[in-house]
């Protein structure tokens, strides 16, 4: 999910301590799917697709300002939300007999509701105008209740009548906001004898300064992450679904950061990492015999992962629209490249117990591969200011307003070795990461960040048929289907640097 908005509030201070009232308005590009309604593998279960596109929030903040001159403020907020969503509850794939071809139900919802937001942040004043905050909100609505639609149960086929369920959503959002103060002119660079949040130094040293001149910094981190990779077909009625999931990983990565005396600056990173941990769940939907009967309503395969590795690297471009001697605010645009592979290992099948027995628990054997690529145009925002005398924040932001998507899916539990080239292009995605870091020296800083990556693609018609490596191939379902795929992994990272001045 992405977010893009404003806020707009006021604030009173009493010495240290800091009290405000805040709205804030944001829409959102965002879309979240996964089975529901699993009741049995003798059930045709659901689909359920959900699409927020705006949050509204009212909140009151306490806060406690710090460092030299009050500059830097940390606060709890906490109040009322509003979200609106929509989404769909959609009966999956059905056997295909020509009486029930066509009859795929839903349910559609379209609705605004009240909740309520906590949070936490940290906000730096770059300037008497302006000022740079980092936050975390949690967010958590209820739901009205909607009418599931009917459904089949086989063998014997009946018809599952439509039921009542009721909807809940929470979210977990991360945000970076600049901030202007209408008391102050918007390009006042000095400050007054008044600080922005007036209290007594709490801290008597001045922070270290970026150089206003060429300035290289260096570094290495360790990434510690968690993936996921899903591949649905058949759009919002599915016919089959791949996810891979708990695929937690550890990386080692490069990264360099060139600025100029002009404002204008480089940054990237590449790196590699290895995991083997995580399973595949692999579920599939009115399987039927060759007589077109009905034969299994749904089927839920798992088997573990291993010999995982993953690539990664991002490049940018930007400039610094505002800068001084402990702050750099820019705009950058550039490109990022992630690459995953896998196997999976074993198969057990946990849904229905009419489905083919896959192999029996304890055999490792591996019975398929997922390889995929992605690339993505980065649009984003870059922050960096220093905290006390020696403590720096550092934020990115990025949106990709287009991704492109190259897979291969192999399938080795089967007559024949098959794989499923896979392709999708024109979707999302974000890019989130903070550093906190501290400066032993003036070159030399040691940090700890965290990262949120995820990469989606939309609805894309395309055929299922298998292609076989051997002269023979192996048609795994009627064809063609839409298909998407999405991505994501996050985790902590620490990291060391140098900065060469």
């Amino acid at each position: 999910m992405f977010l893009a908005g404003g806020q707009i509030g006021y604030n009173w201070q009493r010495e240290r301590w800091v009290f405000g009232v805040e709205l804030d308005a944001s829409g959102a590009v965002s879309h979240g799917t996964n089975t529901c309604l699993a009741v049995s593998g003798f059930v045709v279960s659901a689909n359920c697709n959900t699409s927020p596109s705006a949050f509204v929030t009212g909140t009151g903040r306490l806060g406690f300002t710090f460092g030299p001159q009050g500059h830097t403020l940390v606060y709890l907020k906490g109040g009322v939300a509003w979200q609106h969503n929509r989404g769909d509850v959609a009966n999956n794939h059905e056997f295909p007999i020509k009486r029930r071809r066509g009859w795929a139900p839903q349910t559609h919802f379209d609705y605004g509701d009240v909740g309520g937001t906590i949070g936490v942040g940290v906000e730096q004043a770059l300037t008497p105008a302006w000022s740079v905050t980092l936050e975390y909100d949690y967010l958590r609505f209820g739901g009205p209740s909607v009418a599931t639609p009917p459904t089949l149960r086989y063998p014997p086929l009946a018809t599952v009548p439509a039921n009542i369920t009721s909807l809940s959503s929470s979210y977990h959002v991360g945000k970076i906001g600049l901030n202007y103060h209408f008391d102050a002119a918007p390009w006042t660079r000095a400050w007054s004898d008044t600080p922005l949040y007036a209290t007594k130094p709490t801290v008597s040293g001045s922070p270290i300064a970026f150089a206003d001149r060429w300035s290289l910094e260096s570094g290495t981190r360790l990434w510690l992450s968690r993936g996921k990779f899903q591949w649905d077909h058949g759009g919002s009625h599915l016919v089959s679904r791949l996810t891979y999931h708990g695929l937690d990983g550890i990386s080692g990565e490069l990264f360099e950061r060139l600025d100029s005396p002009w404002g204008i600056f480089l940054k990237g990173n590449i790196g590699f990492g290895r995991f083997n941990d995580g399973n595949e769940n692999d579920e599939d939907w009115g399987m039927a015999d060759t007589s077109g009967r009905p034969r299994i309503a749904y089927a839920n395969t798992i088997s573990g992962q291993g010999n995982g590795r993953f690539t990664y690297y991002t490049a940018d471009a930007g400039y610094n629209f505002l800068r001084g001697s402990t702050y750099k605010v820019g705009g950058f645009m550039g490109w990022s490249y992630y690459g995953q592979k896998s196997d999976s290992i074993g198969c057990v099948q946990i849904a229905s117990p009419k489905s083919a027995p896959c192999l029996v628990p304890g055999d490792r054997r591996t019975v398929g591969s997922q390889d995929t690529d992605w690339n993505a145009l980065r649009i984003g925002l870059s922050a960096e200011t220093m905290l006390l005398d020696r403590w720096r924040v550092s934020a990115d932001v990025a949106y990709l307003p287009w991704t492109d998507f190259h897979g291969r899916d192999n399938h080795l539990l089967r007559p024949f070795t098959t794989f499923d080239d896979q392709r999708g292009s024109g979707g999302n995605g974000v890019q989130v990461e903070a550093v906190l870091s501290y400066f032993i020296t003036e070159n030399f800083s040691v940090g700890i960040g965290g990262r949120y990556w995820a990469m989606w693609t939309p609805n894309q018609r395309k055929e299922l048929a298998t292609e076989a490596k051997t002269a023979r191939s192996f048609p795994v379902t009627e064809g063609p289907y839409p298909a998407n795929y999405s991505m994501e992994r996050w985790g902590t990272f620490l990291q060391a640097s140098y900065k060469f001045d």
